[in-house]
């Protein structure tokens, strides 16, 4: 499933404020290694350099696409295309931060322990994840795939709800000491159809990519209609968008 940076960097401003407001509560450590894991089109590794300019600082996605992207806009700097559900440091790492990523990736469990265990004494792992899986965005999608006749491999793309209840993070990630918190941004978009263009960017792209043409635009059709009932236009002209995330900063 190829990613397109230019169509996730639509609504740059709003993808990356979590990040920005993850990055702001990691500890002021002085790290050597950091890891930014799922890093995108690259500008918050490029933060975490900025913050940490004597650090090793690695971005790692498995999209060549957007790694391309990162590697263009920040020639300087350490890129790594890789599945990150497999990925494997070469040592110890200080700080591995992910900022929604690994809600594409299954059994919590298994991946937030290792985690913890990659990371040396007195490290960080921070992550943020999103967590709406009941909003609109979400369900309506999921409804009309599963009651229409879709292919099989369309309804297997989409991504369902992989997050758990956050005491099992804390749990995972001890004996770290873990701050987990939850917000919900209330975000206002412009543009026609602007919720469709968001989940479209993310979500909804594996989804886009097992359909042919016609059924694209079938489904297109038929999520647009309801999206809009559920996101209705304010009277400025835009539309609002309330999207939760998870948060957890673990320091060992």
């Amino acid at each position: 499933m190829p990613w397109d940076p230019d169509l996730y960097l639509r609504f740059a401003d709003h993808r990356t404020r979590p990040g920005i407001e993850l990055l702001a509560r990691v500890p002021d450590r002085e790290p050597r290694t950091i890891v930014d894991l799922g890093c995108g089109t690259g500008d918050l590794t490029s933060l975490l350099a900025s913050r940490w300019p004597d650090a090793d600082v690695a971005g790692i996605d498995s999209s060549t696409e957007m790694i391309t992207h990162a590697r263009r806009e920040y020639p300087d700097m350490a890129w790594s295309v890789a599945d990150i559900a497999f990925w494997e440091p070469s040592g110890s790492v200080d700080l591995i931060f992910s900022n929604a990523a690994l809600h594409w990736l299954d059994d919590h469990e298994a991946l937030f322990t290792r985690l913890r265990g990659l990371v040396a004494p007195g490290g960080v792992v921070a992550v943020q994840m999103p967590d709406n899986w009941a909003a609109p965005t979400h369900r309506i999608a999921a409804e009309i795939l599963d009651a229409g006749d879709w292919p099989d491999g369309a309804q297997d793309a989409l991504l369902r709800d992989r997050l758990s209840p956050p005491p099992d993070y804390a749990r995972w990630l001890q004996p770290a000491e873990v701050d987990v918190w939850r917000t919900t941004y209330y975000q206002r978009l412009t543009g026609e159809d602007p919720v469709w263009n968001w989940v479209t960017g993310s979500v909804l792209r594996p989804v886009l990519a097992a359909l042919d043409e016609d059924q694209r635009e079938r489904f297109s059709g038929l999520c647009r209609e309801r999206y809009r009932e559920a996101y209705p236009r304010e009277c400025d002209g835009t539309t609002v968008l309330p999207f939760s995330r998870l948060f957890m900063v673990a320091r060992l």
